[in-house]
């Protein structure tokens, strides 16, 4: 709040960890914490015995959180399902070991799901998880659980790629939606890494009616 409002200008030195841990009434690893994320987000340098100054150039960066599809629906006043489609271990197609960045022919996860909102198909979820990265997913049934709100929980991210287009549907895809076949529809596709270690590859489908709301 005192970088954004300029109360500390760039370049200067900030009070050290143990002032403001008094000022604040925090611990000081509390306060340690909290100048790391700002190091972290570009808003401040950080050096041993010079101390911490506030950036003279700060990072603007948007950060994007994976977004919940179960709270998408709620948050529309719609009520929400949930429904597995298949779930197997499998060789990865080239297309896709090529999006993840591993060998054609790696055992994945791979699943496929229906979110549906008041009953209606709103997000058809057609998921790799590459389980080198994450291992525990292979033990997950996802019967119940959505394996977009289980890898948020889980499987934390440190670099993502998106992309977004339309195309139209195969006639499984359009059956699974309500669709005609050849139908238009709104695909958004995203990889997610953690340390350069791809996590998953999502393909999310949804009718030719859907509006895409992001908030950064």
């Amino acid at each position: 709040m005192r970088i954004s409002k300029r109360l500390w200008l760039p370049g200067e030195t900030i009070p050290g960890e143990e002032a403001l841990a008094a000022e604040f009434g925090a611990a000081r690893a509390t306060v340690n914490r909290a100048l790391q994320e700002l190091a972290r987000a570009g808003l401040v340098e950080r050096k041993r015995k010079s101390g911490t100054r506030v950036a003279l150039h700060p990072v603007r960066e948007a950060r994007f959180v994976i977004p919940l599809v179960r709270a998408e629906i709620e948050a529309s006043g719609m009520a929400y399902a949930y429904r597995r489609v298949s779930r197997k271990e499998d060789a990865v197609p080239d297309a896709v070991a090529a999006r993840l960045e591993i060998a054609t022919g790696s055992r994945c996860l791979h699943v496929t799901c229906l979110h549906s909102g008041d009953g209606r198909p709103y997000q058809y979820e057609d998921r790799w998880i590459n389980l080198e990265t994450v291992p525990t997913a292979g033990a997950e049934s996802f019967e119940t659980v959505s394996p977009n709100e289980w890898l948020v929980s889980n499987a934390p991210f440190s670099q993502a790629r998106f992309s977004f287009r339309a195309t139209t549907t195969d006639r499984a895809e359009a059956a699974i939606l309500g669709l005609a076949a050849d139908s238009a529809v709104f695909v958004a596709e995203r990889v997610t890494w953690l340390s350069g270690r791809s996590i998953t590859f999502v393909r999310m489908l949804h009718p030719p009616s859907h509006t895409m709301v992001m908030d950064m």
